[in-house]
């Protein structure tokens, strides 16, 4: 199937009308056979079920078009040849998702590398060399474009292609600091959305993000997770998605651990190094990702204490939106908003006891984490071995004191 350029249009405007999720506009198109005639339709459907809607006009939708085109990048349409065929066999695969970079990339089975923000030296490096060691067995890193794992797996991936799925518009990366990452990135990768150009991302942008993550990758590993953290919401996808969830056990003291090591408890696959992704997705490489759901591999669905990923128009034959747990969510809306003029784009190297976990790290190691000068990690060092926060061990290497 290739859409027209009107009925491309047609298909954004739809899906940038109010109330009009992934579900709502499959059931609108399946009803009414396109996305004109649902056009036409809606504000009949909204005013019987007692709603106004907004109506995305032709205007508007010319406008984004125009400005994607200007960033190089192009609308894949689900069905399409290019558009991905593991995200296109989730029941939420977004209907026209907005591509720049090597779209290609796109065609390769993939791996959702996701974990914390404050990530330890250990856990990045580890993050990393999973990314570089899948990369080499032909695998496209996933990630969001985070802050800690994230932003590891996608450094370590560049040469081998990565996918970086953004909450908010392509021009609109969310940390303001990733966006020289985003622009390398697009050399052998690509970076895609569902949102509109423009678009700052909110809290409940980010688990709509995690779905598209994980719905792109045939396998998703959690490196380090705290119990509530937004990439348990991932693997909680993929989950649900009937993908692989992998997770990376840590020490039950740190509790940068406790996500991985609850999922492992609760059915994922312990990952200690990339032969074991690689093994189990071995199986599913020839098979077709629509086929490949093995059904609920954890826990069943999502906890009670949720809240909607889109405030659909109600149809009646429609399933509701799914939902995502709001204590589980990412940053707060007040984190995601862009910096104000003049404030520098770049983020302050993280603070060192943050990236000290309960294993020995070396000094080079945790200089490299921090991006600080060696005299400065020494002298830091020093203050928080004498405070009794960290100890050091024969060869220089360092761990947090329990």
């Amino acid at each position: 199937m290739a859409l027209t350029d009107r009925q491309r249009l047609d298909w954004l405007r739809l899906i940038r009308s109010e109330s009009v999720g992934p579900r709502t506009f499959r059931s609108l198109m399946n009803r009414f056979g396109g996305a004109a005639a649902a056009l036409d339709a809606l504000p009949d459907i909204a005013r019987q079920a007692g709603r106004r809607l907004r109506l995305c006009s032709p205007s508007e939708a010319e406008r984004e078009m125009v400005a994607l085109e200007r960033l190089g990048g192009v609308f894949l349409a689900m069905g399409e040849a290019g558009y991905p065929t593991a995200l296109q066999a989730i029941d939420t695969a977004p209907p026209l998702i907005a591509v720049i970079g090597q779209a290609q990339v796109l065609a390769r089975p993939a791996v959702a590398l996701v974990g914390s923000r404050n990530a330890s030296a250990a856990g990045l490096k580890f993050a990393g060399r999973l990314a570089r060691e899948l990369g080499e067995a032909g695998f496209a890193i996933t990630s969001g474009l985070a802050r800690g794992i994230d932003t590891a797996a996608h450094e370590a991936s560049l040469g081998s292609g990565t996918i970086a799925v953004l909450a908010g518009g392509l021009d609109q990366p969310y940390p303001p600091e990733n966006l020289p990452l985003l622009a390398r990135l697009q050399e052998q990768g690509a970076a895609i959305s569902e949102m509109p150009l423009g678009w700052v991302p909110r809290g409940r942008d980010f688990p709509r993000r995690n779905r598209i993550v994980s719905g792109l990758s045939l396998g998703t590993v959690v490196v380090e997770a705290a119990r509530k953290s937004g990439s348990l919401i991932t693997a909680r996808f993929a989950n649900e998605q009937g993908r692989l969830v992998f997770a990376v056990p840590g020490s039950p003291l740190d509790p940068r651990a406790e996500g991985g090591n609850h999922l492992i408890r609760e059915g994922a696959i312990l990952c200690a190094e990339a032969a074991h992704i690689i093994e189990a997705l071995a199986p599913l490489l020839a098979a077709d990702p629509a086929a490949a759901h093995r059904g609920s591999q954890l826990w069943d669905a999502l906890p009670a204490e949720e809240e909607p990923l889109w405030d659909e128009l109600d149809l009646p034959d429609i399933a509701p939106a799914p939902r995502a747990p709001a204590a589980l969510g990412d940053p707060p809306l007040r984190q995601a908003e862009p910096a104000a003029a003049g404030d520098s784009a770049s983020a302050p190297p993280p603070d060192l006891l943050e990236l000290i976990g309960l294993a020995p790290l070396s000094l080079d190691d945790l200089v490299r984490a921090s991006a600080r000068p060696a005299r400065d990690v020494s002298r830091a060092l020093l203050e928080l071995e004498l405070s009794g926060a960290v100890l050091r061990h024969p060869g220089g290497s360092v761990s947090r004191a329990l």
